[in-house]
């Protein structure tokens, strides 16, 4: 059941990609798989499937099965100068009206009818965005008011129930029992 103090938001965009590329392609439907990710995506396993954690230790569990990145952020980096749309920068899942990056660790979204994901973390921003754009990769990082790094590059989530996502389905966050923790880099 939704939170009503989490605002409830809409998928503007699937995308996947068979290969390990940076860009993945839109698609009019992708169908999430419970414990493994993306149907016909690279990155679909229950164990880690990105290559550089494959070569450190190809048993650690996949806790990127799915990349969502708010719409906000593509305004972002179109306002500095960027052109940059959905699936560009990896994700899965590009959504609009719900704040991805203040969500706490184990919240879950609904996504559509049926499909349920819970966010395990932030996406750490890599110098694969270089090939997509140069300055990309420093333009996805911020500093707070602390001089603490910030992230916003998405999140990261692994999917807990199956279903089909598609554009103008609504997201809806149910956030995990208090006290929440703040998402770090997965």
């Amino acid at each position: 059941m939704p939170t009503s103090d989490v605002p409830a938001g809409v998928v503007m965009a699937v995308s996947l990609s068979p290969a390990h590329s940076m860009a993945k392609v839109s698609q009019p439907e992708i169908r999430l798989l419970s414990g493994l990710g993306v149907g016909g995506d690279a990155h679909r396993g229950r164990t880690v499937q990105h290559r550089s954690r494959v070569a450190r230790d190809p048993s650690q569990p996949n806790l990127r099965q799915l990349h969502l990145v708010h719409a906000e952020l593509h305004d972002e980096l179109t306002a500095l100068g960027y052109e940059v749309g959905p699936g560009q920068m990896g994700e899965n899942v590009t959504t609009r009206g719900l704040d991805l990056l203040s969500l706490p660790a184990g919240a879950r979204l609904r996504l559509g009818a049926s499909a349920v994901v819970e966010v395990t973390g932030l996406r750490n921003p890599c110098r694969q965005l270089e090939g997509v754009a140069a300055g990309l990769m420093a333009a996805t990082l911020d500093r707070d008011e602390a001089g603490g790094l910030v992230r916003k590059a998405g999140v990261m989530a692994v999917v807990r129930a199956d279903g089909a996502v598609r554009p103008g389905d609504p997201v809806t966050a149910e956030l995990p029992p208090l006290p929440h923790v703040p998402l770090a880099p997965v």
